[in-house]
C-alpha cells in the first residue's frame, strides 16, 4: 500500500479553499500511483472553529472527493453534522466512490487551550474495518493518548492504524518535547499490536496557536520509517508492506496470545468498584 502523508495548513473556516487544496493534492497523487492519501484532523475546516462549527459542518461528503475516491482512497477530517443533528469531529475513509468508514473522535480534550467538548459530541465507537488494502483503524488526535483506543483496534484486527491530528506546539527546556511524546506513544502502539502506525499532523497558525507538523510513519517493529518537516507544509510517500506485519506477528507471541476474557473480567471488576 503506497500512502501519501499530506501535511497541510488549512485555512480556518474556509472550506472552499481547503477543499480545493485537498483536491489538488489528491489529483497529483493519483498521477503518481499513490493508493491512499491522508490529511490531518479537520483538514476541511481548520481547528479553532468555536461558533463556526455550525457554519462549516457537512451533512454529506463533497461529491468531488467521493468521485476521486474511485481512483485513490482518501482519509480526510471534517466537522460532521449527523442525522440526529449533532456535530462530530470526524475522520472519513473514502474508497470506491463511497464512505467506507467514519470514526467520530471519542476523546474530546477540554482543558488548557482546548474546548472541543463544548462544540462537539463524543463518538461512541472504535472499530477496525476492511479495505482493499487490508484491515485498517482510524483515530483522531487525543484518541491515541488513551491506551484502550489502539488496544481495541489491534484486537479488532487492524494492520495499519492512521492517526490524524491537530497537535499544537508546546516548547520546553528540552525543545519540541511534544514531538518525542507523540513518537513514543505511536511506537508503543505499533510494537504492541504488530501494525503500522501513520500519524498526520497539520501546520500553520490559528489565533496565535502554532501547529508543529512533524508527521511520521512507524513500522510494526517500532522504527520510524519516515518523518516530515516541522512548521511547514510537506508531503511524503511511505510503503506499507504486509510482509513486515506478517514477520513481526510471527516472531512475537504478544500479538496473538492476548487474554481478552481476562481483560474484560478485570475491567468489569474495576467498573463495578467505581
Amino acid at each position: 500500500m503506497k500512502v501519501f502523508l499530506a501535511q497541510m495548513k488549512p485555512i480556518l473556516g474556509d472550506t472552499e479553499k481547503n477543499l480545493k487544496k485537498i483536491v489538488d493534492i489528491v489529483e497529483k497523487e493519483i498521477e503518481k500511483g499513490t493508493e491512499v492519501v491522508v490529511f490531518p484532523e479537520l483538514s476541511l475546516t481548520g481547528y479553532l472553529l468555536e461558533e463556526m462549527v455550525y457554519d462549516v459542518a457537512l451533512d454529506k461528503v463533497p461529491d468531488i472527493l467521493l468521485e476521486l475516491s474511485k481512483k485513490i482512497s482518501i482519509i480526510v477530517g471534517a466537522v460532521e453534522l449527523s442525522e440526529d443533528l449533532y456535530h462530530y469531529n470526524t475522520a472519513f475513509y473514502l474508497e470506491d466512490g463511497e464512505i467506507k468508514h467514519k470514526h467520530r473522535k471519542v476523546y474530546l480534550p477540554t482543558y488548557g487551550l482546548f474546548d472541543e467538548g463544548r462544540y462537539f459530541k463524543e463518538g461512541e465507537n472504535i472499530r477496525a474495518f476492511d479495505t482493499k488494502f487490508g484491515r485498517i483503524g482510524m483515530l483522531v488526535c487525543e484518541d491515541i493518548f488513551h491506551q484502550s483506543s489502539s488496544y481495541i483496534l489491534g484486537q479488532d484486527g487492524a494492520q495499519t492504524i492512521f492517526v490524524i491530528a491537530n497537535s499544537p506546539t508546546r516548547l520546553s527546556s528540552k525543545g519540541l518535547e511534544i514531538s518525542n511524546l507523540w513518537e513514543s506513544i505511536c511506537k508503543t502502539t505499533a510494537i504492541s499490536n504488530g501494525c503500522f502506525v501513520i500519524m498526520v499532523n497539520r501546520v500553520g497558525v490559528e489565533d496565535g496557536v502554532n501547529f508543529w507538523g512533524g508527521s511520521f510513519a512507524i513500522n510494526p517493529s517500532g522504527d520510524t520509517i519516515e518523518k516530515m518537516e516541522y512548521f511547514k507544509e510537506d508531503g511524503k510517500n511511505v510503503l506499507v508492506e504486509k510482509k513486515e506485519i506478517i514477520k513481526v506477528r510471527f516472531a512475537s507471541g504478544s500479538c496473538k496470545n492476548e487474554k481478552i476474557d481476562l481483560v474484560l473480567n478485570e475491567l468489569s471488576r474495576i467498573k463495578k468498584s467505581r
